[in-house]
């Protein structure tokens, strides 16, 4: 029997690109290789596509783009070709691929773009569509939603470019309604760079106008002295979750650039709650990944305070895959290995690529 063509797509041109790099080749070395034949496409920082047919190694090191058996690949659009294009010695030739795994985080990568090249291509993918996508990536977005179905979120408020020009009496407004402490964040931004908190009205001027040079729209969220969880969602229509870890360590600056730092150093599987706390937040899990239409896969952060109210806080369609990496730690725990979550996902996506969302 003749394998499925698995392309994975890695890099991207967002902060994350290091850490997209880490996880893409934990999934590569994690693909069955008896019934998949995996081709390797990397985004380099600049943008550009190229096939890569060189050694795993070599992408987590960032060499990959030097080796000089990289040639361009193009996603044809046309659902007609339902593959890549190859540029190879002046000449386009058609590689056909049956299922992609994007490995591809934050801006140009996991907020909808990719998604819908593939989408026009007529090629099925892991994770996220177009709009679950774009939604999760927009922090104001995940607030709205789950304001209409009930899901508890920190007092938030927005703030677009056009009111930069009265961006002193914006935020004495909102420091006025919500109160101090504040966190402040870009509102489509992977990582927290960007992301600043603000004890007083100076402090929360001046984080905006970093939050601002990361992106055109600001969400400012109350500050909430809480523990930190963790759970993964996995699935289509069985869905089900992980079950809840807690991240011991939660308050340490996280560098989105340093591969091997990562906020699960301290994650704790399961984590020291009631039994009726892990109830709710895996069901919570749940509602609110179906709230935002994903599918596939997501990791589900939440805030526990020490009253026992449960807040959503960010909710990530694209999580990281390396070895100590939140995901597929919490998958682990529910006895399934990391080659049977990437295999399940590739399944699934071919499975149900035949859907409309």
């Amino acid at each position: 029997m003749a394998k499925i063509k698995a392309a994975v797509i890695f890099g991207g041109t967002s902060r994350e690109h290091k850490l997209a790099l880490a996880s893409a080749a934990e999934v590569i070395r994690n693909i069955p290789k008896d019934k998949y034949e995996v081709i390797c496409i990397g985004i380099t920082r600049k943008g550009r596509w190229l096939y890569f047919p060189g050694d795993v190694e070599d992408i987590l090191s960032g060499e990959w783009e030097q080796d000089p058996d990289c040639t361009s690949a193009i996603i044809s659009p046309d659902p007609l070709h339902r593959g890549i294009i190859l540029i190879e010695n002046g000449e386009a030739v058609v590689r056909k691929i049956d299922v992609v795994f994007p490995v591809v985080m934050g801006k140009h990568g996991a907020d909808g773009t990719v998604q819908g090249l593939l989408d026009l291509s007529g090629i099925p993918y892991v994770g996220c569509g177009v709009l679950a996508a774009a939604a999760c990536m927009d922090k104001s977005h995940i607030h709205m939603v789950m304001d209409d179905y009930d899901i508890d979120t920190a007092d938030w408020r927005t703030i677009t470019q056009s009111e930069l020009n009265n961006i002193d009496e914006c935020c004495e407004k909102i420091s006025g309604e919500l109160g101090f402490p504040l966190i402040v964040k870009p509102a489509k931004s992977g990582t927290s760079a960007g992301t600043s908190k603000a004890d007083d009205l100076e402090q929360f001027i001046a984080a905006v106008k970093v939050a601002f040079s990361n992106d055109n729209k600001v969400v400012v969220e109350k500050y909430v002295k809480a523990r930190k969880m963790e759970a993964a969602v996995f699935g289509y229509d069985s869905l089900f979750s992980s079950y809840v870890g807690e991240i011991l360590n939660a308050d340490r600056v996280y560098d989105p650039t340093e591969v091997n730092l990562t906020i699960s150093d301290n994650l704790r599987i399961p984590a020291d709650i009631p039994d009726e706390a892990q109830v709710k937040i895996r069901e919570t899990a749940v509602k609110a990944f179906k709230a935002m239409g994903c599918k596939g896969l997501a990791r589900m952060d939440f805030l526990y305070t020490e009253d026992g109210r449960l807040l959503l806080n960010k909710i990530v369609t694209a999580p990281g895959m390396r070895p100590n990496s939140v995901f597929p730690r919490l998958m682990e725990h529910m006895g399934m290995s990391r080659e049977d979550v990437i295999d399940k996902l590739l399944e699934q996506a071919i499975d149900n690529s035949e859907r409309t969302y």
